[in-house]
């Protein structure tokens, strides 16, 4: 959670905003912008997303409504898609919620294994549920991933898509870490969810290390056999699916294909304390930020420190 810049928006729809949820260092890699916001009668709070200065508003709107229309387990629901042709916004009813780059500094470096085990079978099996229904996520990152109390949430659906059509090359783009882009996508090809897989596999590998694109000694020794596998160049290599994924990640290697049943879950995902620390400075200092006397003149609300890191 971070204060506002001069060159953010004071006033979305009925929306007043009040802080931004990524830290700037961390915005190359978030394919679209995304603040906190309340109602001007002060009774609902939501996560607000707009595109990227630069993007295209209508690819950007397309995905958005995408996401309203599908009712998928651990995908970040998009309750409102509103605004113009030109200037398409987004909300989903606020929660406490931490980027999994902000998970990270709160807890000072990369996470432990189990806990990057439980939360990639999280991830895989929301994955594993919209491939059935026939999408790819198309979007998947760090910046993707936000934690809450309940677990994780997968946002930024069709970020590559909405970046640039299928045909034209996506390396290179803003907002798409290319750590998480399969080489297929990349060069211009249409998403998949083998290409979803090679994503999935740059988000454990920097739960794991810090980066997407770690050496294979950096990672756990656990871990190291499927990051490396899900990080394989030719999707033929990667697992056969999200649901492969899962299945390797709970020990449970039979029935591991497509439209299989899921391994039962092994209760939510316990956070190390500094992120719950985390979640819970953010919540406080939402709570305690006034809404503006004008939203045309009047600097952003002030936020304690504890709002910004927790160490």
């Amino acid at each position: 959670m971070e204060r506002l810049r001069q060159d953010d928006p004071s006033r979305i729809g009925p929306y007043v905003i009040l802080a931004r949820l990524d830290a700037e260092s961390a915005e190359r890699g978030v394919p679209e912008r995304r603040f906190l916001a309340r109602t001007t009668d002060g009774h609902r709070t939501v996560l607000l997303r707009l595109p990227r200065v630069g993007a295209d508003p209508s690819r950007w709107a397309i995905e958005a409504e995408g996401a309203r229309r599908l009712d998928v387990p651990r995908l970040l629901p998009a309750t409102e898609v509103d605004g113009t042709a030109g200037f398409p916004w987004s909300t989903t009813p606020y929660t406490p919620v931490l980027p999994l780059p902000a998970a990270l500094a709160a807890y000072g470096g990369p996470l432990p294994e189990d806990l990057v085990r439980r939360l990639g079978a999280d991830l895989a099996e929301g994955l594993a549920d919209l491939h059935d229904r026939g999408f790819a996520h198309a979007g998947l990152s760090p910046a993707a991933v936000l934690l809450t109390a309940g677990g994780p949430l997968l946002a930024c659906f069709g970020a590559v898509r909405a970046a640039a059509p299928d045909g034209t090359r996506r390396s290179g783009l803003p907002g798409l870490d290319p750590g998480c882009l399969a080489l297929e996508q990349a060069s211009g090809g249409r998403p998949t969810p083998l290409g979803d897989v090679f994503a999935l596999g740059a988000v454990l590998a920097y739960a794991s290390t810090g980066h997407t694109v770690p050496e294979q000694s950096e990672l756990p020794s656990g871990l190291r056999l499927l990051i490396g596998s899900c990080l394989a160049s030719a999707p033929a290599d990667r697992p056969r699916s999200a649901r492969e994924v899962l299945h390797r990640l709970t020990g449970h290697a039979a029935d591991a294909s497509p439209g299989g049943p899921a391994p039962a879950a092994a209760g939510p995902l316990a956070l190390p304390g500094r992120v719950v620390a985390a979640l819970a400075a953010q919540s406080a200092a939402l709570l305690a930020a006034e809404l503006p006397a004008t939203t045309e003149s009047t600097p952003p609300p002030p936020f304690p420190p504890a709002a910004q890191k927790v160490h």
